[in-house]
């Protein structure tokens, strides 16, 4: 069964022409560029966050395939759970799951459970393909909600990820989906997603989970960032590099309730 769009129309264009032009002005071709273990992505409506999550995908090399990890903000679905075939269709057309990659996972993760309901009315992964598409036309993707379970579980579920690509030799990077503070002023909202980004850059996972408890940091994408950090330590990264900041009031003028985006790139 092929994944259907779920917010093309409301978080990005709906026309294929549109979303071309659209991220056409937000990626920097002539950026330099590293080869990476995984990025860090917002996931909000382009007019909002694309310019971050352009500016970061502009900066690394492609691998042929995408493991995106996404927060799963409906509830739905297993807490881990990995889309079990069909291509995820966008208005730039069909993305392709990699299916050798998908199996590999599935068997030797104690966590991972095939499941649709998780993904079938979830952004946090879907905004992403339209970038990746558009960096290179034929990506295939892995596609895995995170819900509700422990910080533990995730850094043990990222190192299943990392050993799995070591095993195989599969070259793919890990992209974890996710807004950082929620609903605050600019200033607060700055400061608490600065520490939080610290913790993140150092490859810290304790002190960054110490960090969002203790700020009560809204970061959506906790799950996947946990899970990104423990993938990539196990793969040989030593920190990671904020490549843009900005928040929802940049673009809205609205500066009393922003949302905080951060693209981050991590590798060896």
């Amino acid at each position: 069964m092929n994944r259907k769009p779920s917010v093309a129309g409301a978080f990005y264009p709906s026309a294929p022409h549109a979303v071309t032009t659209m991220i056409a002005g937000m990626v920097d071709a002539s950026a330099p560029k590293t080869e990476a273990i995984g990025l860090i992505s917002p996931h909000a409506g382009y007019t909002y966050s694309g310019q971050v999550a352009g500016a970061t995908v502009s900066r690394i090399i492609p691998e042929d395939t995408f493991i995106i990890l996404g927060p799963n903000h409906t509830g739905l679905g297993a807490p881990f759970s990995l889309w079990p075939g069909g291509d995820w269709e966008t208005p730039l057309g069909n993305v392709a799951i990699d299916d050798a990659l998908r199996q590999a996972l599935l068997k030797n993760s104690a966590y991972l459970a095939e499941d649709t309901s998780a993904h079938l009315r979830e952004h946090s992964i879907e905004v992403q393909i339209p970038f990746l598409q558009h960096l290179k036309p034929d990506v295939k993707i892995v596609p895995i909600a995170l819900g509700m379970a422990t910080a533990d579980d995730y850094s043990a579920f990222g190192c299943e990820i990392a050993r799995v690509l070591a095993a195989t030799k599969h070259r793919a990077v890990i992209l974890a989906s996710s807004d950082m503070t929620h609903y605050e002023p600019r200033l607060s909202a700055e400061q608490k997603d600065k520490l939080a980004i610290e913790a993140i850059l150092q490859l810290n996972s304790k002190e960054l989970v110490n960090r969002l408890a203790k700020h009560n940091i809204t970061m959506c994408g906790y799950a996947p960032v946990l899970a990104l950090i423990a993938a990539a330590r196990q793969l040989g990264a030593t920190s990671g590099e904020l490549v843009r900041y900005q928040t929802s009031g940049d673009t809205s003028g609205d500066y009393n309730s922003v949302v905080g985006y951060a693209g981050i790139i991590i590798r060896r």
